[in-house]
């Protein structure tokens, strides 16, 4: 008998809360001193944590999950290595470019929320909030990006949670259950 595999969204989804959550805890100056935890983060549970999950998605034949995971955690080790080469001084980059770069991940991420309309709510809501944090932040408005990231890292938290809820007791979760966009005849 096969051993079952395990869903990668939960740890994806995961690492990509965590570290969108304490990036954006300064962005909104919630917090204000210390932002190189994010560097770490970035490196490894929002970036390497959601290219192996975005890989396991690959494997199991899901396109959206994989391509997904695949492009945010690219966009974390973007966010590391960019980083790290500032700091190295090896680099420079201009508030245009860092906008740039958040404006695409915006418009990625506006179509991906477009494919959420037939998979789920938790997700809906999870890339709407997300494309709009992407243009807010592209915009240069750091802080209200700040608060509607935090809004996106706690929902994309409960659908990960939701998620390993629904494995361990067998039962549906709230918004995991439904998509927004009925198919007739599906």
């Amino acid at each position: 008998m096969p051993e079952k595999a395990a869903n990668p969204a939960p740890l994806g989804l995961s690492g990509f809360a965590l570290t969108t959550l304490v990036l954006s805890l300064f962005n909104a100056h919630i917090i204000t001193a210390g932002s190189d935890v994010v560097v770490g983060l970035a490196a490894f549970y929002g970036g390497l944590a959601q290219i192996v999950a975005g890989l396991y998605e690959w494997r199991s034949g899901n396109t959206f999950g994989y391509a997904a995971f695949f492009t945010y955690g690219a966009f974390w080790e973007w966010y590391f290595i960019t980083a790290l080469l500032i700091d190295m001084y090896i680099i420079s980059v201009t508030p245009a470019g860092i906008s740039a770069v958040l404006a695409a991940f915006g418009v990625f991420t506006l179509i991906f929320w477009i494919y959420t309309f037939r998979i789920n709510w938790a997700l809906w809501f999870v890339f709407l909030t997300l494309w709009i944090t992407f243009f807010l932040l592209a915009a240069g408005l750091t802080v209200v990006g700040g608060y509607v990231g935090i809004i996106t890292a706690l929902l994309a938290w409960y659908t990960a949670f939701a998620m390993v809820y629904q494995e361990v007791f067998n039962r549906p979760a709230p918004l995991l259950s439904t998509m927004p966009v009925k198919v007739k005849g599906a």
